[in-house]
């Protein structure tokens, strides 16, 4: 990896949900998120939504119904397959993507899971770069390996653990 990484994050606010969520936060997850897996460049665009707003993007891309926490466009023109190879491969190593997170579904669950609305927000931040990165979540495995980094990341930036917080909450 170069020792200089090369970051560019935009956020873009559409709903005046988002207006108590941290970008700096977010951009600090996202960024621990690059850097733990080994990626020089990245050019990401992270817009903070309504629920109405991913159930449509959900609808036209992803042919789901409803809205969802998160989802990912990955914008490469080589998009690498979802491996452990991929993940960690050199000439894999630049991201190009849109993170699109439901801040009103956020805000719902970090209510329901008793954590901050950005702790919440930055797990879907931390998930959908994962995603961008290579990782996959199909299987009972692969989340788990994907919630347990999203906990490892989210711990290295002061956030704590959000996702494995709710499991030991209900022990």
């Amino acid at each position: 990896m170069d020792d200089d990484p090369d970051y560019q994050l935009s956020f873009y606010q559409e709903t005046e949900l988002a207006k108590d969520i941290s970008s700096s936060i977010l951009k600090d997850a996202i960024t621990a998120a690059l850097i733990r897996q080994g990626i020089n460049r990245a050019q990401i665009s992270i817009a903070l939504v309504d629920d109405a707003r991913i159930a449509s993007i959900n609808e036209s891309y992803l042919h789901h119904d409803g809205p969802t926490d998160v989802i990912t466009f990955d914008l490469r023109d080589d998009m690498p397959e979802a491996s452990n190879e991929s993940i960690s491969s050199p000439e894999h190593d630049n991201i190009d993507g849109e993170i699109v997170i439901s801040v009103e579904t956020a805000l719902r669950e970090s209510t329901r899971r008793g954590h901050s609305p950005n702790a919440e927000t930055a797990l879907y931040a931390v998930h959908g770069t994962l995603h961008l990165i290579g990782f996959d979540d199909k299987t009972k495995e692969e989340a788990d390996r994907m919630h347990a980094l999203e906990d490892v990341i989210l711990s290295t930036v002061g956030v704590g653990q959000v996702f494995g917080k709710q499991d030991n909450d209900h022990d």
